[in-house]
């Protein structure tokens, strides 16, 4: 197995433990956090009945920065979208990624908006 095959079987891993204890419902719907090489998507997910109640991501940002500058900015505009359909609290799903850098900082931008997690 090849260095990045290996990196992405060890992130799944990561994340299938992480979803093993966490899961969204309408009242609080997971936060769910994937981060590319250019960009970094978020979406609110209600599990229990398999929907997508709210998604933003770095693509639809004009402005240009830094990739954490970026993801802070998604975060602020998730948090945003969520006000708008009473959502306040949120279970945080990194996604197996680690919590530092642009995971930590759409996490911040998020509280900063009003989302409680």
């Amino acid at each position: 197995m090849n260095k990045q095959k290996q990196k992405l079987f060890k992130r799944s891993i990561r994340h299938s433990r992480v979803r093993s204890r966490i899961s969204g419902s309408q009242q609080r719907p997971r936060l769910s956090v994937f981060k590319a090489n250019r960009h970094i998507y978020a979406q609110l997910i209600d599990d229990e009945s398999g929907k997508t109640l709210v998604a933003a991501s770095s693509k639809g940002i004009k402005s240009k920065g830094k990739k954490t500058d970026l993801a802070k900015e998604v975060g602020k505009l998730i948090a945003s979208q969520a006000a708008a359909k009473n959502i306040k609290m949120v279970k945080f799903d990194r996604g197996g990624f680690a919590y530092h850098g642009r995971i930590k900082a759409l996490a911040e931008g998020a509280r900063d908006g009003g989302l409680e997690f």
